[in-house]
């Protein structure tokens, strides 16, 4: 049989509260709810790390941050700039584009890359449409066109949406099976007049009653760009989600046109979770200092459809991860692979006929970011903090809003149990040079690759380290 094309479009920082296929009735998102009544929900997927570059090379490689060495978000490398060289950071990691491209995929990438030298094509790429850096304004946006750095006019994602129509349109009639990353930077900052008004008229009259207002958390770090009116951040915040929402049904109405659409997997995820509000935070993982690892944070949304192909209406109750995705994406393209550090198991069966592995407490899924590392299965989270704490625990069961932290008032043998199953895990797939713990990750990026003796001081920003942090 001829091996299905694979569109996935990724958003950034979008929470797995947001859609209102997630119960969410604020959201405007039409396309993407008609995706999940058509197709495969599944229903608890997370994030490797609550920040998007790890996150993403995590997807694209199938390690963990603590093997492929992205560990923060990528602040220098990006481009080649006065003092500043492009790095290219997953050189030496095999990611799946690279085996659909040489299994004769057509591979396109259309919007945010965000992990190093954004001029050079990698990982199989043939088309190359991306952002210079990693985001930043709605408008103007610095891109990559056809190798040339150029500024483009108009709202990026409209941009991103029509390059990834475009990409379509040049494979219709052809053989060979395309795959398509399509990533917005949507719905990230900035919120505040960078948006359409036809997205924020959607939210003129809303009440936003799915973002809780509590007492800023104590660890929030005080970022300037969230001291704005709580209801225009969260129009800013929706306006953005509805926009990609809308990009998606642009996308998807052209494969029907080009009646590719029944051979043609669409998966739709988020690089991070994200909080408007929740936990008294605004932001994700490095919203806080510590870093936080709360579900609001790691869990993302995650969808397939393929019409005839997917049962519709599927909604999978187990855990899964971002580290998942590499196999399951090569077992749908039939193809196979020799790493061993890839941690992560298929779950293509579920996505096409909802059988899932076993739905239990020995299933588990973990996330890191820096020094901070999770273990989690569907009763208990335990988060470890190297190298003194402070740590938590939550009973996901009773508490499932992790409210009450539980690591001073739980049974020592049920601590000891899951801090053995994260070290253990993670002794398995992380490498000494690249291992989080020893790399004073602070939250305010990456500016250098790993050396074979680790990483070398100056390779993570230290400034969110003197941000003040509000009070509770």
């Amino acid at each position: 049989m001829r091996r299905p094309n694979i569109v996935f479009i990724l958003a950034d920082d979008m929470g797995f509260w947001t859609l209102g296929s997630a119960g969410n009735r604020d959201a405007v998102t039409p396309n993407l709810d008609k995706m999940a009544r058509n197709g495969c929900t599944a229903e608890n997927f997370f994030c490797s790390s609550p920040v998007c570059s790890p996150a993403r090379a995590t997807l694209l490689t199938g390690r963990m941050p603590s093997m492929h060495g992205i560990l923060d978000w990528i602040l220098q490398g990006n481009m080649e700039n006065e003092g500043e060289k492009p790095i290219e950071y997953l050189e030496e990691f095999k990611g799946y584009t690279d085996y659909l491209s040489e299994a004769g995929y057509v591979c396109g990438v259309s919007g945010k890359w965000h992990m190093g030298d954004s001029e050079k094509r990698q990982k199989g790429f043939s088309h190359w449409y991306v952002h210079q850096s990693g985001g930043g304004s709605y408008y103007d946006a610095p891109m990559i066109r056809e190798g040339k750095r150029v500024r483009e006019p108009g709202y990026v994602t409209e941009l991103i949406t029509q390059d990834a129509v475009r990409f379509l349109r040049e494979r219709e009639g052809k053989d060979e099976p395309f795959y398509l990353s399509v990533n917005f930077t949507a719905p990230h900052t900035p919120w505040i007049h960078n948006h359409p008004q036809k997205y924020l008229d959607l939210y003129r009259d809303c009440a936003f009653t799915s973002c809780p207002v509590e007492k800023h958390h104590p660890w929030q770090i005080d970022f300037s760009e969230f001291n704005h009116d709580r209801k225009e951040m969260l129009k800013g915040y929706f306006a953005a989600t509805s926009a990609l929402d809308f990009g998606v049904g642009e996308i998807r109405e052209e494969l029907r046109r080009l009646n590719l659409d029944r051979d043609t997997l669409i998966l739709f995820s988020s690089d991070n979770g994200f909080n408007c509000g929740h936990h008294g935070i605004w932001g994700k993982g490095n919203g806080t200092s510590p870093f936080n690892m709360y579900d609001t944070s790691v869990k993302v949304p995650f969808i397939a459809c393929m019409p005839g192909k997917i049962r519709p209406g599927i909604r999978l109750k187990g855990l899964y991860s971002a580290y998942d995705f590499f196999p399951t994406i090569m077992e749908i393209a039939g193809l196979a692979y020799k790493e061993k550090d890839i941690p992560g198991k298929s779950f293509a069966k579920a996505i096409f006929t909802g059988e899932e592995r076993e739905i239990n407490d020995c299933v588990v899924v973990y996330s890191e970011y820096g020094a901070v590392r999770m273990v989690r299965q569907r009763e208990w989270k335990y988060i470890r903090r190297y190298p003194e704490g402070p740590d938590e625990l939550y009973n996901l069961k009773t508490d499932p809003g992790e409210m009450l932290n539980m690591i001073d008032k739980a049974a020592p043998e049920l601590i000891e149990l899951l801090n053995k199953r994260l070290e253990s895990w993670f002794s398995e797939y992380t490498r000494p040079e690249t291992d989080g713990r020893q790399a004073n990750v602070t939250g305010a990026g990456q500016n250098k690759k790993h050396t074979a003796s680790g990483f070398e001081p100056g390779s993570f920003q230290m400034e969110y380290a003197t941000l003040p942090v509000r009070q509770a």
